[in-house]
């Protein structure tokens, strides 16, 4: 039995307790994940925790079934988590644009390839903290998109129910993010292949 059929929805949207707080305890740890990932700052992450599960309570009667309840969960959570980012300065680089050198003169964009680096190589804490970095840099949509495909493992329907937009249009924001973030990863990694060259 998954977790989402052991919920007891009707019991839920009747406002008992005891099975709203299963559904807290079942869905805390991946939401919670879902807005650090996001948001990058533990206390935010945990206000967004706080503030998506007030918003499903106070919305259960709305809730109609169409959609997973964790789905319909992830998008609130994502949507309070993009209302926070979209109050922050974003930094948002263009893939066209080129680098500017400390010098003055500007050098196209290069993408290196990865398959000689050993798996091993993108589990390291360095590594993953390289990648949260990056995730940073994404806009809002892009960042959504992929935290909710790539690292919270739902399915392009899932993913694009919870930002309620299409599957085309969610497939389209995903490469664009896989794509910014291999560019801000290029320079690491690159550095990886060539010390696995060296040595």
């Amino acid at each position: 039995m998954t977790e989402e059929e052991s919920l007891d929805l009707e019991a839920i949207k009747a406002g008992d307790k005891r099975a709203f707080a299963a559904l807290v305890d079942g869905y805390s740890p991946r939401l919670y994940r879902l807005a650090l990932r996001m948001l990058g700052d533990p206390l935010e992450a945990e206000d967004v925790l706080q503030d998506t599960f007030i918003k499903a309570f106070r919305n259960l009667q709305s809730f109609e079934g169409r959609s997973k309840m964790g789905t319909w969960l992830y998008r609130i959570a994502a949507n309070e988590a993009l209302m926070r980012l979209r109050k922050r300065e974003p930094m948002i680089i263009s893939m066209d644009q080129d680098i500017e050198t400390p010098e003055g003169s500007e050098l196209p964009r290069q993408l290196e390839d990865w398959c000689c680096l050993p798996e091993g190589e993108f589990m390291t804490a360095e590594a993953q903290e390289q990648l949260d970095r990056a995730i940073e840099t994404l806009s809002p949509a892009l960042r959504a998109a992929f935290v909710l495909r790539d690292l919270q493992g739902l399915s392009t329907k899932e993913a694009s129910e919870a930002l309620g937009i299409s599957e085309s249009a969610l497939k389209t924001r995903l490469s664009r993010a896989r794509l910014e973030l291999r560019e801000q990863l290029t320079a690491y990694f690159s550095e990886r292949v060539r010390e696995h060259q060296d040595g």
